[in-house]
């Protein structure tokens, strides 16, 4: 019998049920939140595709090449702004806490998303220090 491993979003449920209907497009991100969550686990299963096709094509880069000396532990929402099912925009801030040469270290950001073609996107995102 194999384990089913808990998704890397911190919501504590099993993978399979969780991002990963997301990451192979199953499933669309119902809110902001959702988004948030998928991106960090794309971010910890290495997905860049997924985090490509995530981003609003205003500010999406060309291509991205995942760091794969980090490795990503854990996602905590601060706060979050509408982005709910009904809006058109959403403001998630979150903590990530990551791996990085043996090091913790924590990505604090408050992220902008909106909707193109009903469809969530990551917009943008201001770091904190």
């Amino acid at each position: 019998m194999s384990s089913v491993h808990l998704c890397p979003c911190s919501t504590g449920r099993a993978y399979p049920d969780c991002c990963e209907p997301l990451h192979t497009g199953a499933q669309r991100a119902s809110t902001a939140v959702a988004l948030m969550r998928s991106r960090f686990s794309a971010f910890a299963v290495g997905d860049a595709a997924y985090l490509l096709s995530s981003w609003h094509p205003d500010t999406r880069p060309a291509d991205l090449t995942l760091d794969q000396s980090i490795t990503w532990r854990r996602l905590q929402i601060v706060d979050t702004d509408a982005g709910n099912e009904d809006d058109a925009t959403g403001v998630v801030e979150f903590r990530a806490q990551y791996v990085h040469d043996g090091s913790r270290h924590i990505l604090h950001e408050r992220s902008r998303f909106a909707r193109v073609n009903g469809q969530w996107r990551y917009l943008d995102g201001e770091l904190y220090k």
